[in-house]
């Protein structure tokens, strides 16, 4: 498992009326914050100031099909061939980080392909490199960006 620290990390919030926003900086667009916004929201922050990935090489919630479903990864990040390299997968909190979340971030796997997989609620975190299918190898950190 990989801790994280968000310690310096901080969003843009702003409530009105009964509603409370955050700010995407990916997006460029205020979203309701429900609790696997805020986690999403996050880890782009960590991505982006503290891992320095360039913040145009990251597409947060794009339609794919899987199977014959309509689905929405969380985030992907790509590389300068501008190939998927992260596909990050992200719960609220409560949500515990189980086989049925694995299995989920697999079937958007078999449609983006990526180098790396990372699964997170805010808590637990995990990160695997899959660049060998037949050996995933679980990371002690997120791997760095350098395209």
């Amino acid at each position: 498992m990989i801790k994280l620290d968000f310690t310096d990390i901080e969003l843009k919030i702003q409530k009105t009326q009964d509603k409370t926003t955050v700010f995407d900086p990916i997006r460029k667009k205020w979203f309701l914050l429900s609790p696997e916004e805020h986690v999403r929201q996050y880890i782009i922050l960590y991505i982006i100031k503290v891992l320095k990935y360039p913040i145009s090489k990251i597409a947060i919630e794009k339609n794919i099909k899987v199977g014959t479903l309509n689905k929405r990864f969380d985030i992907v990040v790509y590389n300068n061939n501008h190939a998927p390299w992260l596909l990050i997968e992200c719960k609220a909190p409560k949500i515990p980080i189980t086989e049925k979340t694995l299995f989920q971030l697999l079937s958007y796997q078999s449609k983006i392909n990526c180098k790396y997989w990372f699964l997170s609620n805010g808590i637990d975190n995990y990160c695997a490199d899959a660049t060998d299918i037949n050996e995933i190898k679980w990371l002690n950190n997120l791997p760095g960006y350098c395209f």
